[in-house]
């Protein structure tokens, strides 16, 4: 009989027995596989869980989101319901919409905004981007259009470029206005079919190119943004979307990086996934966004079901066993893993439970933190000789307190794994008693021996996909590190197979500001109970 195992939670240990261990690890039924090949429903045609807009114009009417304005309740200024389980870059979005009077349009790669630019009064609802137009009147369903984004990119029926300094040019009239608004259902239903690849859109209605435009004006195109769906100031109108479909295209010219960010734990400034998280991914953007789009999902799996269909790679920072946002999705990350997608796991991440789900793990970074073998002690990490590897590039030995997991269980014979940050811990981190995490025979001889403990690594994969593991990430102050933040980022890229330069991916310190953003609300400590005196 095999030994027991445990569930990792915070701060507490579940012991049970295999037989209880595969029946909780199948109580959950674990969703379909999602292909990069498929349009995947963001619209469950029954609420508008996923959406977010005011229910006094939004509802849901025989199975359509619809938006609603009055007369007798006009808008003040053009207001959206957005999608907010995600963004979108490169994608094909298929769906179908009537209107009824007024204006509306599918808005994209878009941002929102708090007041007006002009006046400065507040605004709720309000985006601004790419719009595919929708129209009563016979005019402008299926332009391109930018909502306070520079107009009009083309209009029906034109191809175009928008240039450097924001003005669209037409290249080609390829068909007449008129002649397509016929394809046009008049107040019925019809299907908008969106492209966006690269900064190349096309519109279609029913089938038929509307227009086309190419966006070349790089201080202002927008790679990545926002859904959403509009009504429009003005007089009373109804608009209609339902069949909503999304499926994301591979990114030609970036490498896409997906980060899992796990639900909040810990005392405040540890484990914190969603900041961290966002750290990382800002700085990818801001420095390293000629060959690098990073997006993060917060606080557990990603109820965006495309969120993974353009990934070149996953980084997943949060806590492990049965709290690893992977753990009731390994199907779909060994179906990513199989098209070659890297896989990064960021502290407490490394771990999931013995047998079925570490195997798992290890296949895709080539190790894993195993209770009653692995240890997760606080200590200073002194990391003094670096490897001739990509990863390491630009890193400078230092040392640094964290709490740095070790004795890794490994793929056998460390086949494709290339330790990186390598330590000898000191005799301290076996003061705690043998147990699930803190220590045990073989690991308390392996520091006695004094012997390196990797606890960062990468492995590259026999189908040619890469993987990391990186213990560290307990404290969050310590992405302000240079040396630790750049491990973590060159790590981050190779798994993307991005182009690591010979100073490492270089960023600037984060300020504090950086560092205090997006922080977790964590419970407050209760007071401890104090004892009264006797009279």
């Amino acid at each position: 009989m095999k030994t027991p195992a445990l569930i990792g939670t915070t701060g507490v240990a579940i012991v049970l027995g295999l037989g209880a261990i595969a029946q909780d690890q199948s109580s959950k039924k674990e969703p379909p596989t999602v292909t990069g090949q498929e349009f995947v429903s963001i619209f469950d045609g029954k609420t508008l869980d996923g959406w977010d807009g005011e229910t006094e114009y939004w509802s849901i009417e025989n199975g359509a989101i619809t938006g609603t304005t009055s007369d007798a309740n006009p808008i003040p200024y053009n207001k959206f319901i957005i999608w907010e389980n995600g963004e979108v870059d490169d994608f094909e979005l298929k769906l179908k919409y009537r209107i009824v009077g007024g204006n509306s349009g599918i808005q994209y790669r878009s941002f929102t905004f708090d007041e007006d630019p002009k006046t400065g009064t507040p605004l709720h609802y309000a985006l601004g981007g790419y719009q595919a137009d929708i129209d009563s009147s016979p005019k402008f369903s299926g332009i391109v259009y930018g909502e306070k984004f520079r107009g009009i990119h083309a209009k029906r029926g034109e191809k175009t470029v928008m240039t450097e300094n924001g003005k669209s040019e037409v290249i080609e009239q390829f068909a007449d206005s008129d002649e397509l608004q016929a394809h046009i259902n008049n107040e019925d239903w019809n299907q908008y079919h969106i492209i966006v690849k690269g900064n190349h859109v096309i519109h279609k209605i029913n089938g038929v190119v509307m227009s086309e435009s190419t966006d070349e004006d790089t201080n202002a195109r927008r790679r990545s943004g926002l859904l959403g769906f509009q009504i429009h100031k003005g007089p009373a109108m109804k608009v209609q979307f339902k069949d909503i479909k999304l499926k994301r295209l591979p990114l030609e010219d970036k490498k896409k990086v997906v980060f899992v960010a796990g639900a909040p734990s810990h005392a405040p400034r540890a484990h914190e996934h969603n900041a961290g998280s966002a750290l990382l991914a800002t700085l990818l953007n801001e420095h390293h966004n000629d060959q690098i789009i990073a997006t993060v999902y917060h606080s557990g799996w990603p109820a965006d079901p495309t969120a993974f269909q353009n990934a070149d790679a996953v980084v997943i920072f949060s806590d492990g066993g049965q709290r690893h946002p992977g753990f009731f999705h390994r199907r779909q990350l060994d179906y990513l893993a199989d098209q070659g997608v890297g896989i990064g796991c960021i502290h407490y991440a490394v771990e999931m439970l013995p047998d079925e789900s570490n195997q798992d793990l290890m296949s895709w970074i080539g190790g894993a933190f195993e209770t009653y073998y692995s240890v997760n002690p606080h200590w200073t990490a002194q990391f003094a000789d670096l490897p001739d590897h990509p990863v390491a590039k630009g890193v400078t030995p230092f040392d640094i307190l964290d709490e740095w997991y070790f004795n890794m269980r490994f793929v056998e014979n460390m086949k494709g794994v290339t330790p990186i940050l390598s330590a000898i811990p000191p005799d301290e981190t076996m003061s705690r008693p043998d147990g699930h995490h803190s220590g045990n025979p073989e690991v308390r001889k392996m520091v006695a021996d004094k012997r390196p403990q990797h606890v960062v690594w990468v492995y590259d994969r026999e189908d040619g996909g890469r993987g990391f593991g990186f213990t560290g990430g307990h404290f969050h102050d310590n992405w302000s590190h240079d040396n630790f933040r750049k491990t973590a980022l060159n790590a981050i890229a190779w798994i993307a197979q991005a182009h690591i330069p010979e100073s490492g991916l270089d960023t600037p310190t984060p300020s504090a500001e950086q560092m205090n953003a997006n922080l977790d609300p964590k419970p407050a400590k209760k007071p401890k109970k104090t004892k009264k005196k006797a009279a």
